[in-house]
């Protein structure tokens, strides 16, 4: 038999938080899951909006030995129109696992309709990574040949990985309008 996992966001407060199954994820200023068009990331008049950042899981399940090595990456090529300075990023540590155990889940906020809180503000950024020397990294350099290990931990029974924790960064100089889809892959060992 082989494991049974689904790519899952996590939305609402730490204390009653929700997990979704999900094969899309719109980045938007709310931290709702759903693929509508409200709340979309405005483009400045001046500096930098954010998405609120998005957690993404795996949720393992069914019948299996091990699950282990979870790593996660893009094309290496994000077609997003983002503006000089804006880009894809994901939580970073300076060393170890980039994921979030699911303990220092933290919902993400800021002003509905405008902005996110960057994930390395030094007040109300995510806990886990803002006092990191890199707290964020351009989600574009993590491909197949090189990607993020986002939980290191050997899982011989049901459970939910450490999370990735992705956001946009939008600078005033980009180009409004829906994105086109982008494909983030997460690979993993099982035996």
């Amino acid at each position: 038999m082989v494991a049974t996992v689904n790519v899952q966001r996590i939305t609402g407060p730490a204390g009653s938080k929700t997990y979704t199954n999900v094969t899309a994820v719109r980045l938007r200023t709310d931290d709702a899951n759903t693929a509508d068009a409200t709340n979309p990331i405005p483009i400045p008049t001046s500096g930098y909006n954010y998405s609120y950042w998005a957690s993404i899981c795996l949720d393992i399940s069914g019948t299996f030995t091990q699950i282990s090595n979870i790593r996660h990456y893009s094309d290496g090529s994000i077609g997003w129109t983002f503006g000089t300075g804006g880009e894809l990023r994901r939580g970073n540590r300076d060393s170890g696992d980039v994921g979030c155990p699911d303990a220092s889940y933290q919902q993400a906020s800021g002003t509905p309709g405008t902005t996110g809180y960057a994930i390395e503000d030094a007040t109300n950024g995510h806990a886990y990574y803002k006092t990191q020397t890199t707290p964020t990294k351009n989600i574009a350099n993590d491909t197949s040949s090189n990607p993020a290990v986002v939980d290191s931990s050997t899982y011989t029974a049901a459970g939910k990985t450490k999370h990735i924790v992705l956001q946009v960064k939008v600078a005033s100089d980009a180009t409004q309008g829906t994105q086109s889809a982008e494909v983030l892959t997460f690979i993993y060992d099982e035996i």
